[in-house]
């Protein structure tokens, strides 16, 4: 009887057990993900910097990646900072609300995310698909609202998972096994039924995640047909795909490891999996994102030296 009464106990935090099986290289993974996490924020701030401040950047390819980097920052941020205290002092608690807070902003993100690149992607489109009216197309007017709608979108799928997990019942065991409030550890840990939760993640968030991703697909299907119709000097054609390479290669970093954690052949996946998927795009890939368009790309690099030229030599000209 003690004990049934102690298991319908009424949870009001939750464990985090983090990365459980690296114990002696705590502190080699604190500063790893250390220096990838100021990785992320020096180089996505200075790619808004540079977005904001810099006129030849003022175009609508270069506003979704301001919105992009602002993203990562954030989408970062939400969960690194916590797995990092992990690291050095080991499980985490968290409250119920930190939690539930934690697993809004990083859906909200995430999906906001998704939605953007595949928006990025529609941009890439018009560019080299239909250049004589891509300033019509993509007017400033468009592109802000093709960005709100990418958050609005992130924003409301996010609402309804922590919505809809803020009315679970939680009681008796309580470690979470990961480094963040992830929405498939909290449903494991739920005393009640979760099917609806269920629905949602397998129908709502599988969309979330492969109807951008198809219209990527989609979109460099049609611009590679395209180019191998219309363009016909080899050097045109490498042009033409360069000005895609960073996009697709930041694509392949975020929903690689996506797919493999949301779509529903994940179900059965083992925890410990999940954990070290989610490293890659909750911590990795932030990171990397600015590297990858920086070293690729000619206009980002003359910005980044006229501003880093202006900061170091003021008199300058």
């Amino acid at each position: 009887m003690v004990l049934a009464m102690v298991n319908q106990t009424a949870v009001n935090e939750f464990i985090l057990l983090g990365l459980t099986d690296i114990q002696g290289l705590r502190h080699f993974f604190f500063v790893s993900f250390l220096l990838l996490y100021l990785s992320s924020l020096l180089g996505n701030g200075a790619i808004v910097t540079m977005v904001i401040c810099e006129p030849q950047l003022r175009t609508p390819m270069y506003f979704f990646l301001g919105n992009l980097s602002c993203l990562d920052i954030f989408y970062s941020t939400v969960t690194v900072p916590k797995m990092l205290t992990g690291f050095l002092f080991g499980h985490q608690p968290i409250s119920f609300g930190g939690c539930l807070a934690q697993l809004h902003f990083f859906h909200f993100l995430g999906s906001t995310e998704a939605v953007l690149l595949a928006t990025m992607a529609y941009d890439r489109y018009v560019a080299i698909c239909n250049p004589l009216r891509y300033t019509l197309i993509m007017s400033p007017r468009t592109c802000l609202l093709l960005a709100v709608a990418s958050w609005s979108t992130g924003f409301v799928h996010a609402t309804m998972h922590s919505v809809m997990t803020s009315q679970l019942r939680f009681c008796g065991h309580n470690h979470i096994h990961h480094f963040f409030c992830d929405i498939k550890p909290l449903l494991n840990l739920a005393c009640c039924s979760t099917s609806l939760n269920m629905a949602l993640l397998n129908i709502v968030t599988t969309s979330i995640v492969l109807v951008p991703f198809t219209l990527i697909v989609l979109s460099y299907l049609y611009i590679t047909s395209f180019v191998f119709q219309k363009v016909r000097s080899q050097e045109g054609r490498w042009k033409l795909f360069s000005t895609c390479t960073s996009h697709l290669t930041i694509v392949a970093l975020l929903y690689i490891p996506v797919l493999f954690n949301y779509t529903p052949p994940s179900a059965g996946s083992s925890p410990k999996g999940d954990v070290q998927v989610s490293l890659m795009y909750s911590a990795v890939t932030p990171a990397l994102n600015p590297l990858v368009y920086t070293l690729r790309n000619q206009e980002v690099r003359s910005a980044l030296k006229k501003i880093l030229g202006r900061k170091l030599f003021p008199g300058g000209k």
